[in-house]
């Protein structure tokens, strides 16, 4: 039920649409952008942050939140187990059952390794699922590699490691073709050509989707071909503290059964960390597009084994989650809507800002506006701008939305709000964790010998800020190179007798910095209840 100040805003919205579709909004200069940002991202809040206080990142700063299982207690403190009985023995161990994670084992499998998945939820139940909008590719004749990397080098404000940006985007295409070959049923029009779009950030039409449900789609598909090819799957399966040998190389993990809550040890030549984001730490309080058991696990036992965090600082707010209804709220509206031509608006009808600005300053330019600026439309448990969805039918014809959005066409039907013909509610979501382990191009984890990571665990790839579209690229590229490096690592190597030594010191690095702590990492399920498994114990 729409409130009155929802109805009177709406009525404005209304009123000034025809205007607005005849003016091209203005884009901001660097020097706009950079004052928004410092002044309303969530980013360059100082209360937002705490110092971490051991490993190789001591007396940098860290979300408030992470910082707290940094310095938390292993979950195996008084219960480890003996590291030397064996419950399983594979080459690669990937853990985590996402798109980078499935990517990885698919090619780890090809290149003759013997794998094993273990994932604390289901294969697929991942942000992987969750994404929506596209997977980006200069594969047109307009466009060019050097022509994104611009793009994403310039959208991440300069801040990517050179050497994996590069590899990102001349990448590209070969995966592109590689999805299409294994079965992803990408929007093409009658003669078969890729259709794309822009997204945020974009100098050209470079988005490849399916629909706006593209990742779930490709992550059906590499689901499909992890189970064809025979690949081991542990569900319900978390990896609690990584395992080395005597020679300081990671070599295993120990496992939690979610279910029983058994402890298993698997020895491994190499292991891969695909364990995705942090969302549902809900950084600052902000709401989260992401999936259930985004937790950072992946950060926590990298950084106990010796691993180096790269912007663990940043973070994506996903400017446009949705901020009404209550039963929505967070949940990701595709960067789709607005490059399909919807402009944000203000409770007065207002443009505030062009739809296609990258998504930190898109985000921090909504924050603006329903603060300082007092311009947001109240929904009764927050604030929000209006997404102005009726003017993609405008400009695309009857049709457009239930064509190229359909599931957020039904999402929102749901809840009895027909966006072909009434704004949505937006304001930003915790999205996408743009920090994480410092990885070479090989997707080799810098200074942890045997320890690969590939998608969102990773640092670096998109500098401080990450382009639409670029999250289910890397997951391909560096989750595909992540395999095969692993495959070729393991050839090489024959494990030692395994050891939890490390966990031991990083306990001792904290008592000696001072640090005490109840709490208990990695997180595993978020805790929202008072009682929840891997949450409040």
């Amino acid at each position: 039920m729409l409130t009155p100040e929802m109805t009177e805003s709406i009525k404005k919205v209304e009123e000034t649409r025809a205007q607005r579709m005849q003016c091209e909004p203005v884009r901001m200069s660097a020097a706009e952008k950079d004052a928004l940002l410092k002044q309303y991202h969530p980013d360059y809040r100082d209360k937002g942050f705490t110092e971490i206080a051991v490993g190789p990142n001591r007396g940098q700063k860290v979300p408030a939140e992470l910082g707290a299982l940094l310095h938390a207690e292993s979950r195996l403190k008084g219960h480890a187990p003996d590291p030397e009985q064996i419950d399983i023995d594979v080459d690669v161990l990937v853990i985590g059952g996402g798109g980078a994670g499935a990517a990885a084992a698919i090619e780890a499998h090809r290149a003759g390794a013997k794998v094993m998945i273990v994932t604390k939820l289901r294969i697929g139940d991942a942000n992987t699922m969750m994404a929506e909008g596209g997977i980006q590719a200069a594969d047109q004749e307009n466009d060019s590699p050097m022509q994104h990397y611009l793009d994403a080098f310039g959208g991440g404000h300069f801040a990517a490691k050179p050497e994996l940006l590069r590899k990102l985007v001349m990448e590209a295409p070969e995966a592109i073709l590689w999805l299409n070959e294994l079965g992803v049923m990408f929007d093409k029009d009658e003669n078969g050509r890729m259709i794309t779009t822009h997204g945020g950030g974009t100098s050209r039409k470079r988005m490849h989707a399916c629909k706006d449900y593209s990742g779930a789609e490709i992550m059906r598909t590499l689901r499909d071909e992890v189970l064809n090819l025979g690949i081991p799957v542990m569900e319900f399966t978390s990896a609690v503290e990584l395992c080395k040998d005597g020679h300081d190389r990671v070599t295993g993990a120990v496992l939690l059964n979610m279910e029983t809550d058994d402890y298993l040890v698997a020895r491994a030549k190499t292991v891969i960390l695909a364990t995705g984001g942090a969302g549902r730490l809900h950084y600052q309080h902000f709401p989260t597009s992401n999936h259930y058991g985004a937790t950072a696990d992946g950060l926590i036992l990298g950084y106990r084994a010796g691993a180096r965090l790269l912007y663990q600082d940043t973070i994506q707010y996903h400017p446009t989650g949705a901020a009404w209804p209550s039963q929505l709220h967070g949940s990701l509206v595709t960067e789709k809507v607005r490059s399909l031509g919807a402009m944000l608006v203000n409770r007065d009808g207002e443009v505030f800002m062009h739809p296609l600005e990258t998504r930190d300053v898109a985000a921090a330019a909504i924050i603006r506006e329903c603060g300082d600026r007092n311009k947001g439309v109240d929904t009764g448990f927050g604030s929000g701008v209006w997404l102005d969805t009726p003017m993609i039918e405008q400009i695309g014809g009857p049709g457009t939305i239930e064509k190229r959005i359909p599931a957020m066409l039904r999402m929102y039907l749901n809840y009895d709000i027909d966006m072909r013909t009434q704004p949505i509610l937006v304001y930003p979501t915790l999205h996408y964790q743009n920090g994480g382990l410092d990885i070479a191009e090989d997707s080799s984890v810098n200074g942890v010998p045997g320890l690969f990571a590939a998608g969102e665990v990773v640092g670096g790839i998109h500098g401080r800020n990450r382009l639409m579209g670029n999250s289910l690229l890397d997951i391909i590229v560096f989750g595909r190179n992540a395999g095969k490096a692993a495959a070729a690592a393991a050839k090489e190597t024959a494990p030692g007798k395994l050891s939890l030594d490390h966990v031991a010191a990083y306990a001792k690095e904290l008592e000696a910095a001072g640090v005490h702590s109840e709490a208990v990492s990695p997180l595993l399920l978020p805790a929202y209840a008072r009682h929840s498994r891997g949450g409040a114990q």
